[in-house]
């Protein structure tokens, strides 16, 4: 049952949120902010925001300082449209998704290029089994002297 209820609170909280931010701060440091996520705490009393921003590593730093500075303006447009009696605090948390989808593309990348690697040499190999039959084969063709040797032939 709780949570249930936690669940529904990060949800309209992750709206609101998304809501106010997208009618603007007045901040110049704010660039382009995604929330990704909120999580609240068991008691209803902590929320933790996960953003990204699209952009520099400097534009994600500035973003981030912009949302940690609003956060009481933020928490206050949380509280005057949830009808709990207490609104949770707010902490922004800035989310590695896009950091981590970088990480994964590139291992991907160089598996494919691996896997290409493999299939370039697969074609041109032949089956170990081949080689030993050709070779039997070969044995039972060549002429052999009395005593069992082959004999080779110029």
């Amino acid at each position: 049952m709780a949570g249930e209820r936690q669940a529904r609170l990060a949800d309209r909280i992750r709206v609101i949120l998304a809501e106010r931010l997208e009618k603007g701060l007045r901040d110049p440091r704010l660039g382009f902010v995604t929330i990704t996520d909120v999580r609240v705490t068991g008691d209803l009393q902590h929320a933790s925001v996960f953003y990204t921003v699209l952009g520099t590593d400097e534009e994600r730093i500035s973003s981030g300082a912009a949302l940690a500075s609003a956060t009481g303006l933020l928490r206050s447009a949380v509280g005057s449209q949830l009808n709990t009696r207490l609104v949770p605090t707010l902490e922004f948390i800035a989310d590695a998704l896009p950091e981590n989808a970088d990480n994964i593309s590139a291992l991907l990348r160089e598996a494919r290029e691996r896997d290409a690697e493999v299939a370039k040499l697969a074609s041109s190999a032949t089956h170990a089994g081949e080689a030993t039959r050709m070779c039997t084969q070969m044995t039972r063709m060549t002429p052999r002297s009395s005593s069992g040797f082959a004999v080779l032939l110029p």
